[in-house]
């Protein structure tokens, strides 16, 4: 039976190396992206590599019309989703106390939140009651009290939120779902910078690992290179 992953934030870096890494698997995977025109290239450069089927949805999960538009379509198109990777995510940085801080903790938690949460709302309750789901929530060490919530303040707290999250519905769900977070380390991308440990393609096994665990896998829990994070 193939299974089908959604990938959100997926037309570069983590996300597009998760696509290609699950598409090698043999999964059909839902490549989306805010930006049509990077979405559909990043779909046709996969389809030229690999097999299964890649397709790409315009999703700006900060947009909560988006994540609806997104999740009707697929609907309508009797796609069900039986993986979630919640990728997509903004990095602001500064402090609380200065005049930025209320703008840049609105969009991260719009986005490393918020969109983690809507999208969750929307494919898992499937995943549920066809009684088979994996979701992965792509968070940070900076997100961990154990680790000191080391970073930008409004990044730390989003990622804290989303590790909550994880947490609880972790407890929610049923039968063979699983939800789990991930630190993929620090990773060459826009977000990450040139000078980062690890390329894409080296930052997902872990990722990928949550993506595909077997029944008797973990559930709530934080990895980071396959080893527990603590919270």
């Amino acid at each position: 039976m193939m299974r089908t992953a959604l990938v959100t934030g997926a037309n570069r870096g983590i996300g597009l190396e998760t696509c290609r890494a699950l598409a090698k698997q043999g999964i059909s995977v839902v490549l989306t992206a805010r930006d049509r025109r990077l979405g559909e290239q990043a779909v046709a450069e996969l389809a030229i590599e690999e097999p299964a089927v890649v397709r790409f949805e315009l999703l700006d999960v900060s947009d909560e019309a988006s994540v609806l538009d997104c999740a009707h379509r697929l609907e309508d198109a009797g796609i069900e989703i039986d993986v979630l990777v919640n990728n997509a995510g903004v990095y602001p940085e500064g402090k609380l106390l200065e005049p930025e801080g209320a703008v840049a903790m609105e969009d991260a938690l719009l986005a490393n939140f918020w969109g983690a949460f809507r999208c969750c709302q929307e494919f898992v309750p499937g995943m549920v009651e066809r009684g088979y789901g994996r979701v992965v929530n792509v968070s940070s060490g900076y997100g961990s009290f154990g680790e000191g919530l080391e970073g930008p303040a409004a990044y730390c707290v989003s990622k804290a939120a989303l590790n909550a999250l994880t947490v609880k519905l972790a407890r929610e769900v049923k039968g063979d779902v699983k939800v789990n977070s991930v630190c993929p380390g620090w990773v060459r991308t826009r977000m990450g910078g040139p000078g980062a440990d690890l390329a894409p393609e080296d930052a997902i096994d872990t990722i990928v690992w949550l993506a595909t665990l077997q029944h008797d896998g973990p559930n709530g829990g934080f990895f980071r290179d396959r080893q527990p994070v603590p919270w």
